[in-house]
């Protein structure tokens, strides 16, 4: 509780007062005239508490100073080699055992995610050879939506199942673009706002438009690494005749995503993945 104040005071005790109030003005003058004069001090102060600092672990790490910059695409890598026989039902079965061993090996890619990607890129191949279609370009998008279906803890099954599901934040228009609800939260779970979702991240409205079923269950899933990579293996054919020359491809990509920094992102792990299969398998 506050002290109650006298209404009275005396007359020395007033001019104590007076020639208080007259010091700490002349202080404050002082101080605000040094701070004006340190301006670009205090303003590089404050740039550097408030500059922006990475995001969480699943975050890619900024690039060291003088790395060299992002290629301006990849090249398709070559086709891999088929299995003698399907290993499995769907596109995942397609490629060549050994060849998958090798690479995961090599590139670091979860072999189960590794054969949903070549699966797609051979049975592109086999439908649209014009599309030129690298199963690293599959390989590199993959990794920049969901680092291979493992964002967040997430894993894949044997049957391509991506659990738990990787549903991205709601599209309201806040940091991202308005997408209201296109599906009644049936695929994504939120019936106010459209939310990306899978391992390819595919937005509920996209989906309805490219959805198959490349697992061979019966069932077309976005949360299924094997659909979600024909998905995007066949919309990236029809957005762009062929990405198999660095305009077609730059094209192709920015209708996935029109980001600078996603088509730099995309191309190099697409880069340093075809580079890491030619090692693995000369």
């Amino acid at each position: 509780m506050l002290a109650a104040t006298p209404r009275h005071r005396s007359d020395s005790r007033q001019a104590r007062m007076v020639e208080w109030r007259m010091l700490s003005r002349r202080a404050l003058a002082t101080l605000i005239g040094g701070l004006l004069a340190g301006g670009l001090v205090l303003a590089l102060l404050i740039a550097l508490v408030l500059a922006p600092r990475g995001g969480g672990g699943d975050a890619a790490p900024p690039a060291p100073t003088g790395a060299a910059p992002a290629p301006r695409w990849a090249a398709p890598a070559d086709v891999p080699p088929g299995a003698s026989e399907p290993t499995r039902a769907g596109v995942a079965g397609l490629p060549d055992p050994e060849w998958l061993a090798a690479v995961a090996a090599e590139t670091g890619i979860p072999p189960r995610a590794l054969a949903a990607y070549a699966g797609a890129a051979i049975a592109k191949r086999g439908e649209r050879p014009d599309c030129d279609l690298g199963w690293n370009t599959l390989a590199g998008i993959g990794w920049v939506e969901s680092r291979h279906g493992s964002y967040g803890g997430a894993s894949i099954a044997e049957d391509g199942t991506v659990s738990p599901p990787i549903i991205g934040i709601a599209l309201d228009g806040s940091t991202t673009a308005l997408i209201p609800d296109t599906d009644g939260g049936v695929i994504d779970g939120d019936a106010e706002f459209d939310r990306a979702v899978g391992p390819m991240q595919f937005i509920p409205g996209s989906w309805a438009n490219w959805f198959v079923d490349a697992s061979g269950d019966g069932v077309a899933d976005p949360h299924n690494i094997d659909d979600a990579s024909l998905a995007a293996a066949n919309y990236l054919c029809r957005a762009t005749p062929t990405l198999g020359d660095e305009e077609s491809w730059r094209a192709g990509i920015a209708a996935y995503n029109s980001a600078s920094s996603y088509l730099d992102a995309v191309a190099s792990r697409s880069a340093l993945y075809a580079q890491s299969a030619e090692d693995a398998v000369p």
